[in-house]
């Protein structure tokens, strides 16, 4: 977690802690061969709080995705400076926006990889920001659940390569792509998500030039500005932590543009440049590059910025949306086809 000076606190022998910032890479290596469901006795030792008695999906359905619990350590006491006059990042990499009121904040993709969740508060809204690097999955959710606020950290444990988080009130297991507690005491739950953007830190600070961006607490202790996900979203079928069905029609690491329950191929908005359904609009122009693709995340092929709103009277509202790989929805949604072209 990280202190209130900005730095990451770690109870781990010195030598593990200057290790980690290679964890990850070495776990997409070990990525390469199918993965076998955790032993359930064995999560039982490891999580003691957490009720398995309760569950909505099948706990075979989890697998483990190398790192312990918090080996990928959720940020809690984020460290923000004003975007005015900030040179720490390219204009075209990806940030997570998000406004509360007059108050707007930048969550570079470039700091999420490594973290995954940041706990937040803005203008007095408690948010989890969330990002799921296997599923290129950003969401931003509010943390009040019943009149209490619930703190995340990452469990280490994948469904459908989806990350698995929990909380540490009670330590349940909660799916980033839905929102939703599938283990625990809080199973059923579902997540409130908040509209946010997913765009290139030049586009955040033209919007919003009094805005703030995180900071990392130490740039030393990770390689912020490199990804070890390198090439990932170029490969023809996803990593072996996956092992369901793919889509048919699209390849797997294709990007779609997810609404509710509705899904577009994100190939299709960039030919179109702009898609209308009923009262909303989805649109994309160039400038934002990939977090997945070469290792200095500046120099990823450029995927683009979209825009999902709402028409009303009032004028255009921003609505909940996520980018995602085309086989983590079907993963998900297996019944709701992609749409790849306007016909459908």
């Amino acid at each position: 977690m990280i202190s209130g000076n900005g730095l990451v606190r770690d109870t781990r022998p010195p030598g593990r802690l200057r290790a980690h910032t290679l964890t990850l890479a070495a776990v997409l290596v070990l990525a390469q061969a199918p993965m076998a469901p955790a032993n359930e006795d064995l999560w039982r030792h490891e999580w003691p709080k957490t009720d398995f008695s309760r569950h909505l999906v099948d706990l075979a359905d989890i697998l483990s995705g190398g790192p312990p619990k918090d080996g990928i350590p959720a940020i809690d006491d984020p460290r923000t400076v004003p975007v005015a006059g900030h040179d720490g990042l390219a204009g075209v990499e990806p940030v997570i926006s998000v406004a509360v009121g007059g108050e707007a904040r930048a969550y570079p993709l470039r700091i999420l990889v490594w973290h995954e969740i940041v706990n937040d508060d803005i203008n007095g809204i408690p948010l989890a920001v969330t990002y799921c690097p296997l599923c290129n999955t950003g969401i931003v959710f509010q943390r009040n659940v019943d009149g209490t606020v619930l703190d995340f950290g990452v469990t280490g444990k994948l469904r459908h390569s989806d990350l698995v988080m929990y909380d540490r009130q009670t330590e349940s297991w909660w799916q980033q792509f839905t929102g939703r507690a599938i283990v625990g005491a809080m199973t059923g739950t579902r997540l409130e998500a908040w509209p946010s953007r997913l765009e290139s830190f030049d586009r955040f600070r033209q919007r919003h030039p009094d805005g703030t961006i995180l900071v990392p607490g130490d740039v030393f202790r990770r390689p912020y500005g490199f990804t070890p996900y390198v090439g990932y979203d170029s490969r023809t079928t996803p990593f072996g932590f996956f092992q369901g069905d793919l889509p048919p029609g699209i390849a797997p690491l294709a990007r779609v543009v997810r609404v509710n329950d509705t899904a577009w191929s994100l190939d299709l908005l960039r030919e179109k440049g702009k898609i209308v359904d009923g009262d909303l609009v989805i649109t994309w122009e160039p400038g934002q590059v990939s977090a997945l693709d070469t290792r200095d995340i500046a120099s990823g092929f450029d995927v683009g910025n979209v825009i999902v709103q709402r028409m009303t009277q009032a004028g255009p509202v921003d609505v909940v949306y996520a980018v995602d790989f085309a086989f983590a929805w079907h993963a998900f949604f297996p019944e709701s086809p992609i749409r790849t072209t306007l016909d459908e």
